[in-house]
């Protein structure tokens, strides 16, 4: 399996989306910091027609790759996802595509840490966090900054304060004007599909943990044969992590549906060799 350098990825997503301006647009959003670093994220929308005045009657979906930067696979799946609903990829037929696409609508960030993923290119292949050392992925309000007896700052430093990070920021910003019905934030490193909470060893309410199990064990025995972890970030990874995004999502944003997805993992990969632990 070879893998796309995050600008040949990019430039073909930029292409596939200009093939298909009916039903794809490409926005790019900028922010920084108050130091000068500078951080840009592509979001592509996806939907029947995206001239739409309204997608209030859709049912809205935000999913989110490449998060950490050693994560090679997951804008892979991004860019092949995007190929599927452009319907240039022939794996879902026509009319099922159509179908979906007359009352969904996508958010899609295919690369969230563009600059953490050009240092894993650049040879430091074991590195997750942002262009400036920070964990994206522990950057958000819930429970932000709490330290476990394990934690490793070259791991998982969360920043100076709760969105101190433009990566950050884009997307909570992205979540707040499209109020998404179901966030997935897609991960590798392993094989799970979990709900929240990270940062505790809990579900949600009764109703709720229920309707998102239900969806997790159906994409279980569909897609990873029974084999994926299921259940809850914090109950069923082994450790809690503080400061998540599908936490906020879920806990703040009120998302109804809120999941990270690990969708590959190589449990035979020394610890150190983190190319093959996280990416085919």
């Amino acid at each position: 399996y070879r893998l796309a350098c995050s600008d040949a990825l990019l430039r073909e997503l930029d292409a596939l989306v200009a093939r298909h301006p009916s039903t794809m647009s490409l926005e790019g959003i900028q922010a920084d910091a108050s130091d000068g670093y500078k951080a840009e994220i592509r979001v592509v929308t996806v939907a029947g027609s995206v001239q739409a005045s309204s997608f209030d009657d859709r049912v809205r979906i935000f999913l989110n790759f490449g998060q950490h930067g050693r994560e090679l696979i997951t804008s892979e799946v991004a860019l092949r996802l995007l190929r599927i609903l452009s319907r240039e990829d022939k794996s879902a037929s026509k009319k099922h595509i159509d179908r979906i696409l007359s009352r969904t609508v996508f958010k899609i960030v295919p690369m969230e840490n563009v600059n953490g993923r050009q240092i894993v290119e650049n040879g430091s292949l074991c590195e997750r966090r942002n262009g400036r050392g920070v964990d994206t992925n522990r950057n958000w309000k819930v429970n932000w900054g709490v330290k476990e007896k394990d934690y490793d700052p070259t791991e998982e430093f969360p920043g100076t304060a709760p969105f101190s990070e433009p990566e950050t920021r884009i997307l909570r910003d992205i979540a707040l004007r499209f109020k998404p019905h179901l966030w997935v934030n897609v991960h590798s490193g392993m094989q799970a599909l979990f709900m929240p909470y990270d940062h505790k060893n809990a579900t949600p309410g009764y109703q709720a943990a229920a309707r998102m199990s239900f969806l997790l064990q159906t994409l279980n025995a569909l897609h990873c044969n029974g084999n994926c972890t299921v259940g809850s970030g914090g109950g069923a990874v082994g450790y809690l992590a503080h400061g998540t995004a599908t936490d906020y999502m879920y806990d703040v944003l009120k998302v109804p549906s809120a999941f990270t997805f690990e969708i590959y993992g190589d449990v035979h990969a020394n610890r150190d060799d983190c190319f093959r632990m996280f990416n085919p």
